[in-house]
């Protein structure tokens, strides 16, 4: 789009379904270079990328040309083929219905992509449903308890 000067910054959040621990250190790094092809094919910018066996932390640069919901749609469908075609888990692969997306700054990009890049180290002391819901509470974004991920309780 001509004349379209736009700076957007999101962090993407999602759950395998069931919030199941299916991404395994065996295949998570090409799973998330997987995820950057199906962003690039999206003219989107893939600043970070990680997670946890059970979800995944994405930071994108977003272009206006593309809702945010329907990236996400994009990314969990050639996502989850990906991992069945590949055969990757025993059974289906899906992830949950639904998402987090959170805007940042770019004066805040670094440390979003830090927050991103240490997610095992974060998850040693906190749970995926504390990080989840502080992210909700920071961000001030009511929620309806009924439509949250599904937890697994410790």
């Amino acid at each position: 789009m001509p004349n379209t000067f736009t700076q957007i910054y999101i962090q993407l959040v999602f759950a395998v379904n069931g919030r199941q621990s299916l991404i395994s250190p065996s295949f998570k790094e090409t799973l998330f270079k997987y995820i950057g092809g199906t962003m690039r094919n999206a003219n989107q910018k893939l600043i970070a990328i990680n997670g946890m066996p059970d979800h995944v932390h994405i930071l994108v640069g977003l272009t206006p040309i593309v809702a945010v919901s329907d990236l996400v749609k994009d990314i969990k469908v050639a996502s989850s083929r990906f991992i069945n075609d590949k055969k990757l888990v025993r059974g289906r692969f899906s992830w949950q219905e639904g998402f987090g997306a959170f805007s940042s700054s770019q004066s805040h990009l670094s440390k979003v992509a830090r927050y991103i890049e240490n997610q095992e180290r974060h998850h040693a002391r906190r749970s995926f449903k504390e990080e989840y819901l502080s992210m909700l509470r920071s961000f001030q974004i009511e929620y309806d308890e009924r439509y949250l991920f599904k937890w697994i309780e410790s």
